[in-house]
């Protein structure tokens, strides 16, 4: 199955240069659709005229930003060497609030860029 999901230009280049492997979104109805084998296509904000496609080869669930923020690998979450030590997930509260975080978990998406 194909999906498409837009990406803030940082992210976005990170992924492309493979610096950033796992996405983390709210596990929404639309994210509970995505499986492993599965290709997300990916769009810059800044320009849609710029996407690119990837294969989901792991999810991870967990309970909240919390819970997956002490598991999964942050610097290939988007984190940087430079940054990593101020990573915190109250960072995604900018994108998805306390309530739709406890109303649906979280997920890890791990993906390999084809």
């Amino acid at each position: 199955m194909n999906h498409r999901m837009n990406l803030n230009p940082e992210p976005f280049a990170m992924i492309r240069n493979g610096e950033k492997t796992i996405e983390l979104r709210l596990n929404d109805e639309k994210r509970q659709l995505i499986k492993i084998n599965d290709e997300i296509e990916f769009i810059n904000t800044d320009d849609e005229s710029e996407n690119m496609l990837c294969k989901v080869t792991n999810i991870y669930h967990f309970a909240s930003f919390d819970d997956l923020y002490k598991e999964l690998p942050l610097l290939k979450c988007g984190y940087t060497k430079h940054n990593i030590l101020n990573a915190k997930s109250s960072d995604m509260n900018q994108y998805y609030s306390i309530e739709k975080q406890s109303e649906y978990g979280v997920v890890g998406i791990e993906i390999e860029l084809l």
